[in-house]
């Protein structure tokens, strides 16, 4: 239920920032023009909007540099990627995660048992944190990215 709560939260946190990207862009052409008194005004056209909503940026633009064609061999090798981390994260939850606080339900609370316990979970805990920033921020939204033609790949600088 937790991580429904948190993938739910983080997802409204995206479209909230996106939202404002939208409107900082877009509000002051619209005022400019209004105030120029144009016969037309720069409205962006829906499908401009949508494309964003999907694309892996945060900053709007009418229009973002395409790659020609989709390189679907691409797309395939990332989302196993994901899956493959998610499977691994997994595996080490299962294995070096739960078996440390298993015991501590059938124990009376014992506070050096649950340092240990918490001590011994950190390392794989990393792990499990440096797999999910992989899967989601590299392999996920490059997958969409070579889905999208997004050409601008400058995820890291």
């Amino acid at each position: 239920k937790s991580i429904k709560l948190i993938s739910s939260w983080s997802l409204q946190v995206r479209l909230v920032m996106k939202a404002h990207s939208f409107v900082r862009e877009n509000v002051p052409r619209v005022l400019s023009s209004v105030k120029d008194k144009s016969s037309t005004v720069p409205i962006p056209r829906i499908s401009q909007y949508l494309y964003f909503l999907f694309a892996p940026t945060l900053i709007y633009r009418d229009n973002y540099p395409r790659n020609p064609t989709i390189r679907w061999g691409y797309v395939a090798t990332k989302f196993a990627q994901v899956l493959g981390s998610l499977f691994y994260a997994y595996y080490i939850f299962v294995r070096l995660c739960i078996p440390q606080f298993r015991n501590s339900s059938q124990e009376t609370f014992n506070l050096r048992g649950l340092v240990l316990c918490i001590f011994n979970s950190i390392l794989p805990g990393v792990l499990i944190l440096f797999l999910v920033f992989f899967a989601f921020l590299h392999c996920w939204l490059n997958a969409f990215a070579e889905m999208l033609r997004f050409a601008d790949r400058m995820f890291y600088k």
